[in-house]
């Protein structure tokens, strides 16, 4: 939210945090909060990591910062009002793709000194640990339902049989990979990183915003969400995801080879793969579940019509998490 602390004067940006709500037995909400400090959604980290300094310092050695913190506040209903810099400058939607590769030059060059050296838990409590985990066991997406039968309906042939096959054998596969993806050096994520959480400032710095999931996670986790999430809105061409993906990799993997990694590029994109593929196993299987349901059995052609061209439209993406599960699966 826009306003000024005081009514009046610069504009500035207030999230107001709130604890974890008691369940009412209404249903729970598809991103719950929570009171353990490594949770995946616990409700304070955000502030913790502006109050302390740590967003602003955690890459500021290869030229990424947070937005200033004005003040934090309690309310009197123990939620927390945080008062942040509105930073001016570009949305990441409005990046180009060699911007998006600089981005991920930085990010990799910050994330180099971090490799397994994150903060331990007596250290910094707050900190997300095992955050992917976490996601694809209780995140929103935990649960779907899909028939073996729905793979090969008529719908989701929009999709050539390889890559069907490739998404269908991740779709089978997710916890291996998974536990593929937690095999990987560990090392410091922002773990919300897409466009909309990154600014270039007018000054031409990278901005990161929304510090709500930070902590340890997996080399080649940051850039593998920041490529899949680019697209996923639909604020920036689909039909771009390859270039996407290219610079955003090569930017990554030159940028922890000049900080000193010693990981060669092919372990770097298989790093990359494997992690985007864990996270999203489940996007293909609930993209035809959902196709599948829209239909009505051919008695409206409409419809069937409709329910193809959803699919169709992220044909480019499935395409891409199928190549990454082959990589992962190989």
């Amino acid at each position: 939210m826009r306003k000024g602390r005081d009514g009046h004067g610069e504009s500035q940006i207030l999230k107001i945090l709130r604890p974890p709500a008691v369940d009412s037995g209404a249903g729970t909400s598809a991103w719950p909060t929570s009171e353990a400090p490594d949770h995946f959604n616990f409700w304070r980290r955000e502030v913790a990591a502006y109050e302390s300094g740590f967003a602003n310092s955690a890459f500021a050695d290869a030229g990424i910062r947070a937005p200033s913190v004005i003040a934090v506040d309690a309310r009197a209903d123990g939620s927390i009002e945080l008062w942040l810099e509105d930073v001016e400058g570009h949305s990441g939607f409005d990046l180009s793709t060699e911007r998006l590769g600089r981005f991920a030059y930085e990010l990799a060059a910050g994330q180099a000194r971090w490799v397994e050296r994150v903060p331990p838990p007596d250290e910094l409590p707050w900190l997300s640990r095992r955050w992917l985990a976490q996601y694809v066991s209780g995140g929103p997406h935990s649960k779907v339902l899909i028939d073996d039968t729905d793979w090969d309906t008529s719908i989701a042939q929009v999709w050539p049989t390889k890559t069907r096959l490739s998404l269908r054998r991740l779709w089978e596969s997710r916890a291996s990979v998974l536990a593929a993806a937690e095999a990987f050096p560990r090392t410091l994520c922002h773990l919300d990183l897409w466009p909309a959480n990154l600014i270039e400032d007018t000054t031409g710095t990278s901005v990161l915003i929304d510090w709500a999931f930070v902590g340890e996670g997996a080399i080649g986790e940051d850039p593998s969400n920041l490529i899949i999430d680019s697209v996923t809105d639909g604020l920036m061409d689909i039909a771009q995801l390859p270039d996407i993906a290219e610079a955003i990799s090569d930017g990554y993997i030159a940028g922890l080879s000049d900080a000193g990694s010693h990981s060669s590029a092919n372990e770097i994109r298989t790093a990359i793969a494997t992690c985007g593929a864990a996270k999203y196993s489940w996007l293909a299987a609930l993209a035809i579940a959902s196709a599948a349901s829209g239909t009505t059995g051919g008695q409206s052609s409409d419809e069937d019509d409709a329910a193809a061209e959803s699919l169709e439209r992220i044909t480019p993406l499935a395409e891409l998490l199928a190549q990454w599960a082959d990589t992962t699966m190989r």
